[in-house]
């Protein structure tokens, strides 16, 4: 199992980066989160199968069609285990 944190700069807002990321991590069974920041950026939470959520940071590189991905910081982190699904969050700081 394996936790990771992204933070996703680019055109990365206003472009259904979101619920992609959503989609995505639904579909490959992932538990965790995702928001838009206040600076512009994106960050999303995955916790899963190590292979599952290297398919997803793989997904997030480029992100859904109309997104420009331009930066992406990548952090492994302890596992967590407070989620039970994957979720949207509201705007954070």
């Amino acid at each position: 199992m394996k936790r990771t944190r992204l933070l996703i700069s680019g055109r990365v807002q206003g472009v259904c980066y979101r619920a992609e990321t959503w989609r995505h991590a639904r579909r490959l069974q992932l538990t965790g989160w995702v928001r838009n920041l206040r600076d512009g950026r994106v960050e999303a939470v995955f916790e899963g199968h190590g292979e599952d959520v290297e398919t997803m940071v793989s997904w997030c590189k480029k992100g859904p069609s109309l997104a420009t991905v331009t930066d992406i910081e990548i952090v492994d982190e302890p596992l967590s285990g407070h989620t039970t699904e994957f979720i949207i969050r509201h705007e954070g700081a």
